[in-house]
């Protein structure tokens, strides 16, 4: 084994001292021997600068500073500087339809909302309509306008009568005219326009829709004048009508003058109408 000189060990240490930053002791100093400038020249490297500290491979890379903002255009700065409208003015706004509505219903007059057996005919009439028009002009059958269908039907109760039985029972039965036999312009008789006929409404209306729309037939689509037929539209088509409120408790429209004063009978089956006038001698 070989040995190594004792220098050589001296200058190794000095040098591992020197890279870790340190330096050789004074003893260390003393104790090597002087060196000649030759010898110190041929013997010592030249000094290398110190190494900078290693990066550790753990380390994370320090980030790059973010760019600054690019500036608003003008079109944006301007809507920012613009103001806000209010929240309170926004809810203002969308109340403003609402309001409009009230304001305009409070200076319209409303329309009076008829009761009673008018009411109930006004909405059973739609049954009526692909015959007569929803306004009672006529079409496949006879009109009811202009007072019409109150020259054929003076009595209301012989209206009733051909209404709850219809034309085809009005035939079997050999009844010909189902109104005035006197009536101005001739009297209607069973298929004389158009050979229509007349459903039978008896069973499929109950008799207080039955009577509603022979009401609203004579007073709203006819003309009728209350006051001028005041005894019969407060017997049967007035709103407190005590005939209406009959019949709406389940009444029977074929036996009314068992219960009511002054009312023709209907009767269970069709029979010719009645002329104008009193009927009976009244």
């Amino acid at each position: 084994m070989t040995e190594i000189p004792e220098h050589l060990l001296k200058r190794s240490r000095e040098r591992r001292a020197l890279l870790e930053g340190g330096t050789a002791t004074p003893a260390a100093a003393e104790q090597a021997p002087a060196a000649t400038p030759a010898a110190t020249e041929a013997t010592t490297p030249a000094a290398a600068p110190a190494p900078s500290a290693p990066v550790g491979r753990g380390d994370a890379p320090v980030p790059a500073a973010p760019p600054p903002p690019k500036p608003d255009s003008f079109v944006v700065a301007a809507a920012k500087r613009r103001n806000r409208i209010p929240y309170w003015a926004m809810l203002a706004l969308a109340l403003l339809p609402l309001w409009a509505f009230m304001y305009a219903r409070s200076v319209t007059t409303q329309a009076e909302v008829a009761a009673g057996p008018l009411s109930v005919g006004a909405e059973t009439y739609g049954a009526c309509e692909s015959c007569h028009a929803a306004d009672g002009s006529g079409g496949v059958g006879y009109p009811f306008t202009n007072g019409e269908v109150i020259k054929t039907f003076p009595h209301i109760e012989d209206q009733l009568r051909f209404v709850y039985f219809g034309s085809d029972n009005y035939a079997a039965a050999g009844v010909d005219i189902y109104g005035d036999p006197n009536r101005e312009g001739g009297p209607h008789v069973v298929h004389g326009r158009n050979g229509a006929s007349m459903p039978a409404w008896g069973g499929n209306l109950t008799d207080a829709e039955i009577l509603g729309v022979v009401c609203h037939e004579r007073y709203t689509l006819a003309g009728g004048d209350p006051s001028a037929m005041a005894e019969e539209f407060d017997a049967w088509c007035a709103e407190d009508s005590e005939i209406f409120a009959d019949l709406e408790a389940g009444g029977d429209i074929r036996t009314l003058e068992q219960r009511h004063d002054g009312v023709l009978a209907i009767g269970n089956e069709p029979v010719e109408g009645s002329s104008a006038g009193p009927v009976g001698g009244e």
